[in-house]
């Protein structure tokens, strides 16, 4: 498996579907980068780990070539030397980005296999980032990267129906070549526990929000609807923990002072596992204020299906694939309407036996559907194929 945009373990997904692997049975190797002094090799839960130095931070065109260089460079390199020491029938990437293809091409002409696992639209991801306004030769790059992934792809994994339909359409991939494993919580890892004191007794509504921030990630539009909630729909009784990181704090936070809502709204930071589930537990009603756009209409978020794990009502914008994921278990403001938000908030405040309703409905759509008991035989179906062909 090679993984560049999140090191191993901490990628969730690639975390639980090599785990499944081997389970199954297969040995399995992942490269990725190294943080915080992991180890250079390891074995974790059964897989082999490598790991290169992670890349400085890039900033602008030429910082994201240098990434992208150097980690493709201490990719292929490590490549090498399992491929020398262990030995492998199989390249599971993981995007972003789509550059893994330049490793891919020299062993595919061995015989070896490739799965290609389609985490994000890149090129509308770029576009996002940069609201529209991103280089055209860039877009173009990143969209000809895709096409060469996907016709490398002996099979491609999605993460929804949206993303098949890339898959098809402008990848030309055909749909028995396609397989859809969704971003599913792990249920032992989702339970509830006792409410954090400290944040419960901070205001009477606590409101919930976990994930990265970005500049993509609409952070700003639920500030503003939380500046709707307080001065023009009068309500002063919430408090909003919200729990990440990212390169857009520094200036959520300066718009959460220009908004004054400094005393209704707390940025944890990263914080240890227990404390996200305590504050978690805590919160009455949980929010999704990702905008509307070619990429968040198209993509699933993972904190929606963390939101209904543990059981809580979510308030998100009408995106389709927030429909096909929390379906009524959350109720949909218009999209990019930032009092409408604020609106479906204050109904939810007002609406204690709603959002109970709306919470255990989400609860057990994640243990019969969505969790990742239910998915992991998505990947290993994935699996069978690949190396049916290869007979």
């Amino acid at each position: 498996m090679l993984l560049e945009n999140n090191p191993y373990p901490q990628d969730y997904r690639v975390r639980r579907e090599a785990k499944a692997l081997v389970r199954a049975g297969y040995q399995v190797s992942v490269i990725s980068p190294r943080v915080n002094r992991q180890p250079v090799r390891e074995v974790l839960d059964g897989v082999f780990v490598c790991r290169y130095p992670s890349p400085p931070v890039s900033r602008g065109f030429l910082g994201y070539i240098w990434e992208y260089s150097y980690s493709m460079v201490a990719a292929f390199l490590l490549s090498l030397y399992i491929f020398l020491t262990k030995g492998f029938d199989l390249i599971h990437a993981h995007n972003p980005p789509d550059t893994f293809a330049f490793i891919i091409l020299g062993y595919k002409l061995l015989g070896k296999r490739f799965i290609f696992d389609h985490h994000d639209l890149s090129p509308e991801m770029y576009d996002a980032q940069r609201n529209g306004a991103g280089n055209a030769i860039i877009r173009r790059l990143l969209l000809f990267f895709e096409k060469v992934s996907f016709r490398l792809a002996n099979h491609v994994v999605t993460t929804n129906q949206s993303y098949r339909d890339i898959a098809l359409g402008r990848g030309g991939v055909k749909p028995e070549n396609i397989t859809i494993v969704r971003n599913g919580p792990e249920l032992d890892r989702s339970v509830p526990v006792e409410p954090d004191p400290g944040l419960r007794a901070r205001a009477s509504t606590v409101i919930g929000y976990v994930g990265v921030m970005g500049y993509q990630d609409g952070v700003d539009y639920l500030l503003r609807a939380l500046s709707h909630l307080k001065n023009d729909l009068g309500r002063k009784d919430f408090y909003t923990v919200i729990i990440g990181r990212g390169d857009a704090v520094p200036d959520l936070k300066a718009l959460t002072t220009r908004l004054d809502l400094d005393s209704h709204v707390w940025f944890t930071g990263y914080i240890p596992l227990a404390d996200l589930i305590r504050y978690l537990s805590t919160a009455d009603l949980c929010v999704v204020p990702d905008p509307s756009n070619p990429f968040n209409d198209r993509s699933t978020m993972i904190k929606i299906t963390e939101y209904l794990a543990f059981g809580k009502p979510v308030v998100a914008f009408d995106l389709p694939e927030h429909r096909v994921t929390a379906q009524s278990a959350a109720l949909y403001a218009r999209p990019n309407d930032e009092l409408d938000f604020a609106r479906k908030i204050a109904e939810l405040m007002d609406a204690p036996e709603k959002r109970q309703q709306m919470g255990k409905f989400g609860r057990d759509r994640v243990e019969t559907t969505l969790a990742w008991n239910c998915q992991e035989p998505n990947i290993l179906l994935a699996y069978e194929k690949v190396l049916q062909q290869r007979t």
